[in-house]
């Protein structure tokens, strides 16, 4: 049976960078989103689409499409993790990354229209079996946390090689983790160690 995503940073968006796991690792990184199957799959653990949308896209995208569509996902997490990344060092993000993310948006606001649903206008997707739903919905995830309040409370794993990120919503803004059973525990234990050799 496949794992589970370890959905550990508390937003969809951060989540998404991390699924290029081990990103500053020296032996190199590992893509956890190496097909589109995997991208639908994540998408639905993230609750950003129901199972029976992603058996709909499972079933309506193939070849070309579900290959462009997962490129560009890739294409958008690198965009938002370049801006994450340099928020959390307290830098000002590179124009590049801005403007790669500025034209994801652009293309995902293309997709939205306003309905009257009964009771209230209502934003929906003009497309919801379109191979690119997963990216219009990463990338207004990402474009929401991004310029919210909440961008500072994002934080960046200390273990050095995971640098993954999350959203501190600690008491005291404390977190030093992404997921104390994962990395927490390894620091301790590298801690104990070192003491004990002293």
């Amino acid at each position: 049976m496949t794992k589970p995503f370890q959905l550990v940073a508390g937003h969809p968006a951060l989540d998404l960078v991390n699924t290029l796991d081990w990103r500053f690792r020296e032996s190199g990184p590992e893509e956890l989103l190496p097909n589109y199957g995997e991208l639908l799959r994540f998408v639905e653990e993230s609750s950003l689409l129901t199972s029976r949308q992603t058996r709909q896209l499972r079933r309506t995208t193939s070849g070309q499409a579900s290959t462009q569509a997962l490129r560009s996902v890739l294409d958008l997490r690198e965009a938002a993790s370049e801006i994450f990344y340099v928020l959390v060092d307290g830098l000002t993000p590179p124009q590049a990354a801005i403007k790669k993310l500025d034209r994801h948006l652009r293309g995902t606001l293309a997709k939205r229209s306003l309905h009257w649903a009964g009771s209230g206008l209502e934003l929906t997707w003009t497309n919801v079996t379109a191979s690119h739903l997963p990216l219009w919905l990463l990338t207004q995830s990402s474009v929401d946390l991004l310029t919210s309040e909440a961008a500072h409370s994002i934080r960046a794993c200390a273990v050095p090689e995971c640098r993954w990120l999350f959203l501190d919503t600690s008491k005291n803004h404390s977190r030093r983790w992404c997921d104390m059973k994962i990395c927490g525990n390894r620091m301790k234990a590298r801690r104990f160690k070192a003491q004990h050799k002293a």
